[in-house]
């Protein structure tokens, strides 16, 4: 049985804690939890280990039995350092994260890989492996790029089902990774082609910014949810190590209006669900 559980970015208007009760009243088995914002002027949510709302997030995750997988976004550019991680790392253990979702925004492969071994290797010492994540519009956009930096350094990869197709990455490169590079699946859906315009949402939660690329547009505001695209997920799923963990990461700006938090956390996880009823017969 894959474990399910809920990215932040799903319901970023959500405090972490909330997110947990959302979650766990829903029947996910964990939560990702933003620590640090992401895009420029983003709000983010105090969650400084010892703060009044990580240690409320704590509270619920002992009373609900949840936990958090997962602490993001940290972008690995040519002047990143350990000043950009370490409070993190220190929020994330605090939370009991066992991983952090990295990107690599530095076209220079080698101080990237450097970068990223000197992370792990702070990283590992509280418990946390960090997870480089090929994303479509970053200078580490496909699978197997990604696994050439992530493996030396000790890192391990976080797949995104959109990021996989839309950065030209096959079933076939997902399937040939060391199975230990694959502690994580982020689902998602969409249609096989990119669009080629997308209205940019208003009020997007927390100030997050979505503008640039028709391609930032669609990962950060106009995901789908499981089965109501195209992309072949159930192919994906059969594709990694049985039983890894799936994290549903459908940031929907237009749902997430309709729907209350409750409502649209359990459309995701029926919608995944059912994908994952078809996912054996791929095997």
């Amino acid at each position: 049985m894959n474990p399910i559980g809920i990215a932040h970015l799903t319901l970023l208007k959500l405090s972490p804690p909330k997110l947990v009760e959302v979650a766990a009243e829903v029947g996910y088995h964990f939560v990702g939890v933003r620590v640090r914002a992401v895009t420029a002027g983003e709000e983010q949510y105090p969650m400084a280990a010892g703060s009044p709302m990580s240690l409320q997030t704590v509270r619920r995750l002992r009373d609900t039995g949840l936990r958090v997988r997962d602490i993001e976004f940290l972008t690995l550019g040519p002047e990143t350092g350990p000043g950009d991680w370490r409070a993190m790392l220190d929020d994330g253990a605090a939370l009991g994260a066992t991983s952090l979702s990295c990107v690599g925004a530095d076209p220079d492969r080698q101080r990237l890989t450097d970068t990223l071994a000197a992370l792990t290797e702070d990283a590992m010492a509280v418990g946390i492996r960090p997870t480089l994540e090929p994303i479509s519009y970053q200078p580490v956009s496909t699978v197997a790029g990604a696994a050439e930096i992530a493996a030396p350094a000790g890192a391990a990869l976080l797949l995104d089902a959109l990021h996989i197709h839309r950065g030209g990455s096959s079933l076939d490169d997902v399937r040939a990774l060391d199975p230990d590079l694959v502690p994580c699946l982020q689902i998602c859906d969409a249609p096989l082609a990119a669009p080629e315009h997308i209205e940019l949402p208003p009020n997007l939660p927390m100030g997050m910014k979505a503008d640039g690329s028709v391609l930032q547009v669609e990962a950060r505001a106009h995901r789908l949810v499981a089965g109501e695209g195209e992309l072949p997920l159930a192919e994906l799923i059969a594709a990694v190590p049985e039983g890894v963990p799936l994290s549903v990461e459908v940031p929907h700006a237009v749902l997430q209006n309709e729907l209350s938090s409750l409502e649209f956390a359990r459309r995701n996880l029926d919608g995944l669900r059912r994908v994952l009823a078809t996912a054996d017969s791929h095997v």
